[in-house]
């Protein structure tokens, strides 16, 4: 069976704030990058997201090549906004104790 990999990656602005995602599914490249740069494999990230196979993972680290910069940006201002927030969270934390 052949699989059509221009379809495999797609967007919408009403899912996952119109990040690039895996057809049919809400995982986005951003998660299947991060794990990539973790250090997991393909296999191990199917593993992971047993509802994936290795085409649409593929697919998923073929776009993020291909967009790699504007992608590791998203993912650095992502990164910075959890930090934040969490700084946010603690110093309230603290107020209330």
């Amino acid at each position: 069976m052949a699989i059509d990999s221009t379809r495999l990656i797609i967007s919408s602005s009403e899912v996952r704030q119109g990040k690039p995602r895996i057809a049919g599914t809400s995982i986005t490249v951003h998660r299947i990058a991060i794990w990539y740069k973790l250090g997991y494999s393909a296999e191990e990230i199917v593993d992971q997201y047993s509802h994936l196979n290795l085409a649409q993972v593929y697919a998923a680290l073929a776009y993020y090549h291909s967009h790699q910069s504007i992608i590791d940006i998203e993912i650095a201002a992502d990164e910075q906004q959890e930090k934040r927030l969490e700084a946010e969270y603690l110093q309230t934390q603290k107020v209330l104790l």
